[in-house]
C-alpha cells in the first residue's frame, strides 16, 4: 500500500541521503496517497512532497530522465495556487523535463495541459502532435498508449 511504500521510500532516504531514490519514490507514494484522499486531506502533503523532489533535482536533476522535474511541474499544476501552485512553474519544470527525454508522453500531455491553463492553445497543440509523434519507450509501452490516448483526446477538443 502508499503508505508501506513512503515508509520504504524515507527509510531508503534516511539510509542513503545522497541517492535520489528514496526521496523521489517517497514524493511519488506521498503524491498518489494525497490524490487518493482529495484535496481536503491530501494538501497535508503539498510541503514534503515538494521538498522531496527538491532534492532529488539537487542530488541528480537527470534522474529517470528528469522525472523530478515532471512531478515539480505537476505538483505546481495540481496544487491550488493559495497552497503553493504555480502554472508558470509548472511550465518551467516540465519543459525542463523535456530536455532529459523530449519524447516523454507523460512530460508532453502535463505540458499541453499546463500551457492550456496559461492560455497558450498553439503551444499546447505542439505539444499534444509531438506526443503522439513520439516513439515508444520499450519500458514505458503501456503508459506511452494512456498519454497518447489523452493526447489525441485533448487534441479531440482544440480542432
Amino acid at each position: 500500500d502508499l503508505e508501506a511504500g513512503i515508509d520504504a521510500a524515507t527509510r531508503a532516504a534516511a539510509l542513503r541521503p545522497e541517492r535520489p531514490e528514496g526521496h523521489f519514490w517517497a514524493a511519488a507514494n506521498m503524491g498518489a496517497l494525497a490524490e487518493s484522499f482529495g484535496l481536503g486531506k491530501g494538501i497535508k502533503y503539498r510541503k514534503p512532497i515538494r521538498e522531496a523532489l527538491e532534492r532529488v533535482l539537487a542530488i541528480d536533476a537527470a534522474f529517470q530522465q528528469g522525472s523530478a522535474d515532471r512531478a515539480l511541474g505537476r505538483w505546481y499544476f495540481k496544487v491550488p495556487g493559495l497552497f503553493g501552485g504555480d502554472k508558470q512553474k509548472s511550465e518551467r519544470h516540465l519543459r525542463r523535463s523535456l530536455t532529459f527525454n523530449p519524447n516523454s508522453t507523460a512530460s508532453l500531455v502535463f505540458l499541453a495541459e499546463t500551457l492550456l491553463e496559461l492560455g497558450k492553445r498553439a503551444d499546447a497543440r505542439a505539444a499534444l502532435e509531438q506526443c503522439e509523434r513520439a516513439p515508444l519507450d520499450p519500458d514505458w509501452g503501456p503508459e506511452d498508449r494512456e498519454f497518447k490516448a489523452k493526447a489525441r483526446t485533448i487534441l479531440a477538443t482544440l480542432r
